[in-house]
């Protein structure tokens, strides 16, 4: 029997390369028949964007709770001061608070901003400065200021500072629009009735933001307490 031809042929090898150019051409033409399935995943945010003017974030928070529907929304309250632990219940529209939002305010030093998730009940919130405290020295840190920052940071929530910047509540839209209009609250923005919770992020409007929505200087000296 005679041995197969194993010498090399290049019309072979074009045959080949006809083939792959063709399959790659078909598998082109079905992906643009047929293009990818959007995930259906959305990140929904509570608060204003970087670099938004304040006066359209307002009017956007005013509009999200125009409506007549009778059920329950996630929101976001901010205010017009930071807030001891103490004030905090007459700030929530005796609504029911999820989170505690807190952040140390220092001239002219960025500080971290702290979320503090809580269950049903005014003295819960109002304890959760200690929490706060916790979380912040819980990481490591770098470097001798950011020690400093966090030692600080944390020393001051636990002797419940006015440090805290936003509430995250959960009512129907009515309720939402009384506590909106309440002295001491800047702005109070609802997400869709459908929003999950834990999927959406949240950053508050702070008190000290007035124009545009940016960070301040990060220049100034830390005090020693």
């Amino acid at each position: 029997m005679p041995e197969p031809d194993s010498r090399f042929h290049p019309w072979r090898a074009l045959a080949v390369a006809a083939a792959a150019v063709g399959l790659v051409a078909v598998m082109a033409v079905l992906g643009a028949l047929r293009p990818p399935v959007p995930s259906g995943v959305a990140t929904d945010r509570l608060g204003p964007e970087r670099g938004e003017p304040v006066a359209e974030y307002r009017a956007r928070a005013h509009d999200s709770l125009t409506g007549t529907d009778t059920d329950e929304h996630w929101a976001l309250v901010s205010f017009t001061e930071t807030l001891t632990p103490e004030q905090i219940p007459a700030h929530s529209g005796g609504l029911r608070i999820a989170q505690v939002i807190y952040q140390v305010q220092i001239p002219r030093v960025h500080t971290p901003m702290v979320a503090v998730a809580v269950p049903a009940g005014d003295a819960v919130a109002v304890a959760s400065a200690d929490n706060a405290a916790w979380q912040l020295l819980a990481p490591p840190v770098s470097d001798e200021r950011s020690a400093h920052l966090v030692a600080l940071s944390a020393a001051r929530l636990r002797a419940h500072c006015g440090c805290t910047v936003g509430l995250v509540v959960r009512g129907r839209l009515p309720h939402l629009r009384d506590l909106s209009v309440q002295n001491g609250i800047r702005a109070v923005q609802a997400l869709p009735p459908d929003a999950v919770s834990g999927s959406f992020a949240v950053v508050p409007l702070l008190p000290d933001q007035h124009d545009v929505v940016l960070p301040g200087p990060d220049d100034g000296p830390l005090p020693e307490r």
